[in-house]
């Protein structure tokens, strides 16, 4: 099982958390929502907790829950910028389809 991220992600987490002065990773995760059934979810990752999985990469720490884990294995997270919009896009091989905007997506 792995959840990685491309050079720009890894910058832009660690820009963040530096800037921000604490923290100890990226928390990964998803919720069922969006026009594709799941949404990914991004957040710092303040600790770990007794039923997370860590993954380092990068010199990053991601930390995923247990419930969010099946489904974003394999995970590739980018950061990218397209004029003055910025965001992290995901390659996750469990998707089936995603919506528009790829933050949404069924499997």
């Amino acid at each position: 099982m792995a959840v990685t991220l491309t050079p720009a992600a890894a910058d832009r987490v660690k820009s963040f958390l530096h800037s921000r002065g604490h923290g100890v990773g990226l928390r990964l995760g998803i919720r069922k929502t969006g026009c594709s059934g799941y949404a990914y979810v991004v957040n710092y990752a303040e600790d770990v907790g007794a039923g997370d999985t860590v993954f380092e990469d990068q010199g990053v720490t991601v930390v995923v829950d247990s419930d969010s884990l099946a489904l974003v294995d394999g995970t590739e997270v980018d950061f990218v910028r397209h004029g003055l919009n910025e965001a992290f896009r995901f390659k996750n091989p469990k998707a089936r389809s995603e919506c528009g905007c790829g933050e949404s997506f069924s499997v």
